[in-house]
């Protein structure tokens, strides 16, 4: 009796590990969700005393990043100076010095955007677009 115990004890934990070996293992079942596709970004770097490319197209959703690759500090705000009205996603990439790089927020409106360096709105080269779409 005590063998037949023994030998059932033995079948039990011998079943359930190949249960959970079973369900734990890797699948290859489709039920999975995708992921959601990433927001797009788009990149302007700051060099020269200019931003590149002046004038930049973005689908709605998108992020920007601004990378400062000059040799002075920028601050990129959105038009009109100094309100910075326009486009408030544009006014989260703000301060940058030499070597920093930040993000818009996500550009959800279809439009265009002017925007411009804080610092020195006058400079046109420091002035650009983002047109939405």
């Amino acid at each position: 009796m005590r063998t037949l115990s023994r030998l059932l004890s033995g079948l039990t934990v011998a079943v359930t590990m190949a249960m959970a070996i079973g369900c734990g293992g890797g699948s290859s079942s489709s039920s999975t969700s995708p992921s959601p596709d990433p927001v797009p970004s788009m990149t302007v770097i700051i060099a020269n005393g200019a931003v590149s490319p002046q004038t930049i197209t973005v689908p709605v959703g998108a992020q920007v990043t601004f990378v400062n690759n000059d040799t002075q500090d920028h601050e990129i705000a959105s038009d009109p100076h100094p309100e910075h009205t326009d486009c408030p996603p544009i006014n989260d990439v703000g301060y940058l010095t030499p070597g920093q790089s930040r993000q818009t927020g996500n550009l959800v409106v279809a439009r265009s955007c002017g925007y411009h360096d804080h610092i020195n709105f006058e400079n046109k080269a420091l002035q650009g677009t983002i047109i939405i779409q």
